[in-house]
């Protein structure tokens, strides 16, 4: 008879409203504790999660703060997302050196060699996996005997129903691993149709009053005309020379071609952003609807499920302040692939030892 598998028990650092956190609850692994500075986080992570939240600066986390969470008889993760914003393509040119979110990676390298978990995973933009500051956590890892693989996961290939690519770096202490191949081919994508076609209809300005999450922000008359003007997968030169911004007609507008764009039915969406609810910032119009995205329809294609609570009961929600915790919010699609390859690692670990003992 065959032992139990071993079994995993998280602590997400920068855990944001959760969505790394619930991708791994997903695969199987045992969250115990989200920790952030931001407040507005504790509320979706502790109700969606049921886990605790610990409102802290990562800076100020020692390691044994986080041997005190993780249960015994467990194997440890240690899970995160360094806020991303100084490696953005957004930010692509600035000098963003001496901002503060520089160093956090640092902190999370410290932890780790403070706690010395048996799995670490951390995800990112992909640009990050240019930069000094993450080769130095690499070698960190590394010297720490941890082994180490790291690269681009394709989010539809996982069945994420956005076009987005991260980095993801996956380490453990317990043997090789490898990042998760994601199995969906591009016929099989998940499309913005099958994930947001079935909630009410709204006007642009109209709220659904079952959810307040679902509600599209007012359009001026002249951006409801833009939008009237849109075609899905279209761009602003489809419009009417009247309709154009200022930004079109410089010689850069090349760069803009997305912006008061429509997405379409038949694809996954574009990247979604802190700013996905509005039409001026990318292509967040609606396929078909005169209006921009909500801020429940921008959640499902991040991947969060239709009930995912962001606000309390009947509480308004701020279009800035959720569309901040969904725009970096890491889709549970990457959470859910990594906790599965760390169990399945174990589980193929487990059954190698039985036979050997089996031949003994």
């Amino acid at each position: 008879m065959s032992s139990p598998s071993p079994t995993i028990a998280a602590i997400d650092l920068f855990c944001g409203a959760g969505g790394l956190s619930l991708g791994l609850k997903q695969a199987g692994i045992d969250v115990v504790a989200g920790i952030d500075l931001d407040p507005a986080c504790q509320y979706p992570y502790e109700q969606n999660l049921k886990a605790q939240f610990i409102l802290k600066d990562v800076g100020d986390v020692k390691g044994v703060d986080l041997q005190a969470l993780w249960p015994e008889g467990k194997l440890r993760l240690l899970a995160g997302c360094a806020p991303c914003q100084p490696f953005s393509s957004h930010r692509r040119g600035a000098d963003t050196r001496d901002e503060e979110n520089w160093d956090l990676l640092s902190h999370f390298a410290r932890l780790v060699e403070e706690s010395l978990p048996e799995f670490v995973t951390m995800e990112n933009v992909t640009r990050l996996g240019k930069m000094p500051v993450f080769e130095n956590f690499v070698a960190k890892l590394e010297e720490l005997d941890y082994e180490v693989d790291f690269g681009t996961l394709y989010g539809p290939e996982f069945g994420l129903p956005q076009e987005r690519r991260r980095l993801v770096l996956m380490a453990s202490r317990k043997g090789n691993v490898s990042l998760p191949k994601g199995n969906k081919d591009k016929s099989k994508f998940k499309t913005v149709k099958q994930t947001i076609s079935r909630l009410p209809k709204l006007e642009h300005g109209e709220s659904d009053p079952k959810d307040l999450l679902h509600t599209a922000r007012r359009l001026t008359p002249l951006n409801l005309r833009r939008m009237k003007a849109s075609a899905p997968g279209g761009t602003w030169r489809d419009w009417p020379v009247e309709l154009l911004a200022p930004c079109h007609t410089r010689s850069s507008g090349a760069s803009f071609q997305a912006f008061y764009g429509r997405m379409t039915w038949d694809a996954p969406s574009p990247t979604i952003t802190t700013q996905s609810f509005n039409f001026g910032t990318g292509r967040f119009g609606h396929p078909e609807q005169d209006r921009s995205l909500t801020l429940r329809e921008a959640a499902m294609l991040q991947g969060f499920p239709r009930s995912y609570r962001f606000v309390k009961g009947k509480e308004k929600p701020s279009m800035q302040a959720v569309g901040r915790l969904i725009g970096n919010a890491v889709p549970p699609a990457f959470g859910r692939a990594v906790g599965e390859t760390f169990l399945k690692m174990l589980e193929a670990q487990q059954a190698t030892d039985e036979a050997s003992r089996a031949h003994q």
